[in-house]
């Protein structure tokens, strides 16, 4: 993935003899498996920790984390050509395993071919994440930016998982039901927010590119100015957006909603990057955690009520 390679150019290679190699990488990472599992996968998370140098920018084309889905990547830094990335998902084992393969090309000319699996494995608290790079580099010898990049990008991906918050819930409905609750203008004010709490609602266009701006009152008559920008809808699947503080003030979080058949009912994953991870102890000191469950539970009984 464009994540963990660093393009560091080295001599041509004549790409008939090629070159093979075999690379390990292992990490220890202070958050839950659901957690680190989510900040591997979920495609606002991957953004956050994809670029391996303060230099270089990633640029997501196409992202779908589901096996036979892929995602294109370009990686850019300044007064190189653009570094292309093609990811194929082919296993995702939750919290066990993922398999992918990754092409690299740049100035159309493919640069190498890899095949990545990741092995998980944790407790509550901490867990354990083991990645088999078995590349092969065709117009260069890539081994020495993979190993760069790679370490680069674990070592982000371990930052960002501590700042990353998932919730989960099981409703008792469709997928289907569940979706068409939650993007509807006129249903999702009307469960959105933890108990007793209510929303004002100013702007509303729940589209890729849209946005809702509206203020979360308190139990106690506190006004929270709250603005959501919607970066991928994906009818039935994934909400991708990011969360400001009020309307385009500073973004505090990108988060992202996935909807999975589960025996008939929805399974419901609510996750959220925060910016730092400061906001994030911030977050969970204040009872992010409770009251987003709560936010949860309002859903599934406004789904289940009728």
């Amino acid at each position: 993935m464009t994540a963990n390679f660093n393009p560091v150019r080295t001599p041509a290679r004549d790409p008939a003899k090629g070159h093979f190699a075999t690379l390990t990488f292992e990490r220890d990472v202070a958050a839950p498996l659901s957690v680190l599992w989510q900040a591997w996968t979920a495609p606002a998370a991957r953004e956050a920790w994809a670029a391996p140098t303060p230099s270089t920018v990633v640029e997501f084309l196409e992202a779908d984390t589901r096996v036979s889905g892929r995602e294109v990547s370009l990686c850019k830094v300044e007064g190189q050509p653009d570094i292309r990335c093609e990811c194929g998902w082919l296993e995702l084992q939750p919290a066990r395993r993922s398999v992918n393969y990754e092409v690299v090309s740049s100035e159309g000319v493919t640069q190498s071919a890899a095949l990545v699996t990741a092995d998980f494995s944790g407790m509550e608290e901490h867990s354990r994440l083991v990645v088999t790079v078995q590349l092969s580099s065709l117009a260069e010898d890539m081994e020495a930016g993979y190993r760069q990049g790679f370490g680069a990008g674990l070592d982000n991906l371990a930052g960002v998982a501590r700042r990353t918050m998932v919730l989960q819930r099981l409703i008792r409905a469709p997928r289907s039901v569940v979706w068409s609750t939650w993007m509807n203008p006129e249903t999702l004010p009307q469960w959105w927010g933890p108990d007793g709490y209510s929303c004002r609602t100013r702007k509303i266009d729940l589209r890729t590119g849209g946005e809702w701006v509206f203020d979360m009152i308190g139990p106690d008559g506190t006004i929270y100015p709250n603005h959501h920008r919607y970066i991928e809808v994906r009818p039935e699947e994934r909400i991708g957006y990011a969360l400001l503080w009020g309307e385009n003030g500073p973004k505090h979080a990108d988060a992202w909603v996935l909807l999975e058949d589960q025996d008939g009912a929805t399974k419901v994953t609510l996750g959220m990057v925060f910016s730092t991870e400061a906001e994030f102890q911030n977050a969970k000191g204040f009872g992010a955690i409770e009251l987003g469950l709560q936010t949860l539970g309002k859903l599934e009984r406004f789904v289940t009520s009728g």
